[in-house]
C-alpha cells in the first residue's frame, strides 16, 4: 500500500510545475471515469464545470479533476488535459468525438514567484504525461508548489506549504484517499500546535483567528488563498453522496487549520467513487467520516512535505 490516492485502483496522479515561477499544477485521472460530487465552503473559489456535478444535473462521470495554482489564470490549465484526454479517446461520446469531462479549481499563488507566469494548457498536458499509478510526489511540487499558509501580515511572515496525500483501508477493503493542496489563510495545527502558520517579526508563531479578533474593523485583506483538494475512493457512490462525502471532508480541513472556510478562501474539494464496491448500507456516513480523517491527514503532510523558506 502507498498510504496515499494511489492506492485507489485506476486513479494515477501527475504533476507538472515552474519551480523558478513557484506554480503548478495537478491531474487525478480516473482512467475508466469516476462519479464525482463537489462541495465548495470558501467564499472565494475559483473553479470549472462544478455546476455538472450538480445532482440535478445530467452528467454522472469525469475522467479527471485538476487542482492549479495561478488563481483564474490556472483554470487554463484544464483546456491542456481536455486536449491530452480527447487525443486518449477519452470523455463523454458525442458522435463526432469525445468531450472529456474535467473539472477543476485553483488556488491563488501570484505573489509568491513569478506574477506572470501561470499554469497554462502546455503545463496541463505535461501533468497528463507524467501521471502514474506507481509513484506520488509531494510537497512543493504540481498544484502545491506555490502554496503558503498563515497570511494574517499578508506576505510578510508566512510559512511554505505544499500537496500531501494520504489514504486509510479498512479489513474489508474499503479504501478512502485525498489529496490535498494547502493554501490557506489560518494556521496548520497537529495536535493542538501550530506547526505552519503566521510568524511574526522575530520568527514565533502567531494565532491567527485570534489576530483577525484583535484587529477587528482594521483587518483588511482580499481573497488570495484557498485550499483545493480531492477525495478518492473504491466505495459506488451516486452524485449526491459523493457530494456529501466531499462536504464531511471539510470537516477534516476545520481539525487542522484555523481558521477556514473564510470570505479570503476559496475551499473546494471533489470526491470521486471509482465504485468498485458497493455497500448494502450507509456508505456516506463510512466513507464520509474515512474521508474527515484522512483529509487531515493529507493537509499536515502537505505541509510538512515543503521545504522551509
Amino acid at each position: 500500500m502507498n498510504h496515499n490516492i494511489l492506492d485507489i485502483k485506476g486513479i494515477k496522479v501527475g504533476h507538472a510545475q515552474n519551480l523558478e515561477a513557484k506554480t503548478g499544477v495537478t491531474v487525478v485521472i480516473a482512467e475508466n471515469g469516476a462519479v464525482c460530487g463537489v462541495d465548495v465552503r470558501g467564499a472565494a473559489p475559483g473553479t470549472r464545470e462544478t455546476d455538472l456535478l450538480n445532482p440535478l444535473n445530467a452528467m454522472e462521470r469525469v475522467n479527471a479533476v485538476v487542482l492549479a495554482g495561478g488563481s483564474a489564470f490556472g483554470l487554463e490549465s484544464a483546456c491542456g488535459v481536455m486536449d491530452y484526454m480527447e487525443e486518449k479517446g477519452m470523455g463523454f461520446d458525442v458522435g463526432v468525438t469525445k468531450v472529456p469531462i474535467i473539472p477543476a479549481a485553483v488556488l491563488y499563488d501570484l505573489e509568491n514567484g513569478d506574477v506572470f507566469c501561470r499554469p497554462d494548457k502546455e503545463m496541463g498536458r505535461q501533468a497528463c504525461e507524467n501521471a502514474n499509478s506507481e509513484g506520488l510526489l509531494e510537497g512543493d511540487v504540481g498544484a502545491g508548489c506555490g502554496a503558503t499558509v498563515g497570511k494574517l501580515r499578508g506576505t510578510q511572515g508566512w510559512c511554505n506549504s505544499g500537496i500531501g496525500s494520504w489514504a486509510e483501508t479498512t479489513e474489508n477493503g474499503i479504501t478512502v484517499a485525498a489529496l490535498i493542496a494547502v493554501n490557506a489563510f489560518g494556521d496548520v495545527i497537529e495536535k493542538g500546535t501550530i506547526i505552519a502558520g503566521t510568524k511574526d517579526e522575530y520568527g514565533n508563531f502567531l494565532d491567527t483567528a485570534q489576530g483577525v479578533i484583535n484587529l477587528g474593523s482594521t483587518l483588511s485583506f482580499s481573497g488570495k488563498n484557498t485550499t483545493i483538494g480531492v477525495i478518492a475512493t473504491n466505495v459506488k457512490l451516486t452524485k449526491a453522496q459523493a457530494a456529501k462525502v466531499a462536504g464531511m471532508a471539510h470537516d477534516g480541513l476545520a481539525r487542522c487549520i484555523c481558521p477556514i472556510h473564510t470570505t479570503l478562501d476559496g475551499d473546494t474539494l471533489f470526491c470521486l467513487s471509482t465504485e468498485e464496491i458497493e455497500l448494502p448500507t450507509a456508505p456516506v456516513d463510512l466513507v464520509g467520516i474515512m474521508a474527515a480523517r484522512v483529509t487531515e491527514q493529507a493537509v499536515i503532510r502537505g505541509v510538512k512535505s515543503a521545504k522551509p523558506f
